[in-house]
């Protein structure tokens, strides 16, 4: 059975992405904690973090750290902050953010109901941002 994620990679539902490879993508979560939030999911169907394969991961880590990279220079936040959650939907995803201090590491801080036009100018400010540090050939619409 195909996952939301699966489907939103597969552009049966819309999503605002910021980053694509042969092994992830990222796109804006619909529930921000705070501007910018992102989240890097595997192509490939995976549950749990911990079922992911090594390999894997690593590519997830180091996509997460260019995104945070990217985050920080387009947000001016002091700290890039990342949750491996995994009860949203069971497809593995990590939530990576621009961080300001230890209340935005929490799902009670998620604004649900975020203003389109805004989600649309943080996923723009984030392919800016990874275009300017060189992955332009990752970032969509490049």
């Amino acid at each position: 059975m195909s996952t939301l994620f699966s489907k939103i990679i597969a552009g049966e539902i819309p999503g605002r992405f910021v980053w694509k490879d042969e092994d992830c993508v990222s796109f804006l979560t619909i529930g921000p904690i705070t501007d910018g939030h992102v989240l890097v999911v595997p192509r490939q169907e995976v549950d749990k973090w911990t079922d992911a394969t090594p390999e894997l991961m690593a590519k997830l880590t180091a996509v997460s750290q260019t995104i945070g990279q990217a985050q920080l220079a387009a947000f001016g936040a002091p700290r890039a902050g990342v949750i491996v959650a995994g009860f949203e939907v069971e497809h593995l995803h990590i939530h990576v953010f621009p961080a300001y201090g230890l209340e935005n590491f929490s799902f009670a801080a998620v604004d649900n109901n975020p203003d389109p036009a805004i989600m649309d100018a943080n996923a723009e400010k984030l392919r800016v941002a990874l275009r300017d540090a060189g992955h332009g050939e990752f970032v969509p619409g490049s």
